[in-house]
């Protein structure tokens, strides 16, 4: 059977996919890969199914060894690649023969690799995903030393022919993201909200696949009731007591008691996985439909 060995996990290296649905009843999200497009171009690349499971590597410097004759992309974050210590494309199909190494640096720009290898990682599915899920703690362990992956049986169909990938370098700068009005918009007044979009937000090194906590001005309520825990999704902004966002990530909470001042939209979600600690975000509102 063909695997993939980990050489070097490096800082957090997770199985992840499209993700669960259908279990927030039993107080398990959605979880699956935070830059859902680059998961999905890296599956595209190598002619996987959507919801083909494969790796999220936080940060990069990571090793893996072939254990047979793999096709494998490389998408999300930017670095120099190395297979056999030889340079590599990123967002492309790269063959490895048996025995080869692939080396991830460090990322130079961006925070999550994602790692896609054709057949997908054969793991058990836990509640119809093989995707980790850091708050439930379900879905297959971050990556160990010596860990070897089982690769599933891929298509007999080729290696699919992609004459164009565009693709955008994450940036470094000031990022935009777009949001919709919360359910608790009001909760803040007019002058909280002006504010919210006039700030300048910087990412905080408290941040993960959980919650994206942000630093700027506080935000202050005009109405200052106790709310219920109400149903969460990824993207809901909601607002501590003490004045802070924190912008919920794929790994959240089902329900939640602060109030949403808004919501991310889908696009800018996949950013959002990154965008750095230390980085500034300024929130636009979304137009049209």
């Amino acid at each position: 059977m063909k695997a993939l060995r980990v050489i070097n996990p490096g800082a957090l290296t997770l199985v992840q996919d499209r993700g669960r649905s259908g279990a927030t009843a039993f107080g398990v999200g959605r979880s699956g890969a935070m830059d859902r497009a680059a998961m999905a171009l890296a599956n595209r690349l190598v002619g996987n199914p959507k919801d083909a499971a494969g790796l999220e590597i936080l940060l990069g410097g990571v090793e893996f060894e072939a254990l047979g004759d793999l096709w494998i992309a490389v998408t999300g974050s930017w670095g120099l690649l190395k297979v056999d210590d030889l340079p590599a494309e990123p967002n492309t199909a790269i063959r490895l023969n048996a025995g080869s190494r692939l080396k991830l640096p460090v990322t130079e720009h961006g925070l999550r690799f994602y790692l896609a290898i054709r057949g997908g990682v054969d793991l058990p599915p836990i509640l119809g995903s093989r995707s980790r899920d850091t708050l439930a703690m379900i879905g297959p362990d971050p990556l160990r030393a010596g860990d070897e992956l089982p690769i599933g049986i891929s298509s007999i169909d080729p290696i699919p022919v992609v004459d164009l990938v565009p693709v955008n370098i994450p940036d470094a700068g000031t990022r935009q993201i777009e949001v919709r009005p919360g359910p608790r918009r009001g909760w803040f007044g007019p002058e909280n909200w002006s504010k919210f979009f006039e700030a300048e937000w910087v990412v905080s090194q408290r941040s993960d696949r959980r919650g994206i906590r942000i630093d700027g001005p506080i935000l202050g309520r005009v109405k200052d009731e106790e709310l219920l825990s109400e149903g969460m999704l990824p993207g809901a902004i909601q607002v501590s007591p003490d004045g802070v966002p924190t912008i919920l990530g794929v790994d959240h909470p089902v329900t939640g008691g602060y109030p949403v001042i808004a919501v991310v939209t889908d696009p800018s979600l996949d950013a959002l996985a990154q965008v750095r600690p230390g980085q500034v975000i300024k929130f636009r509102l979304a137009t049209g439909r």
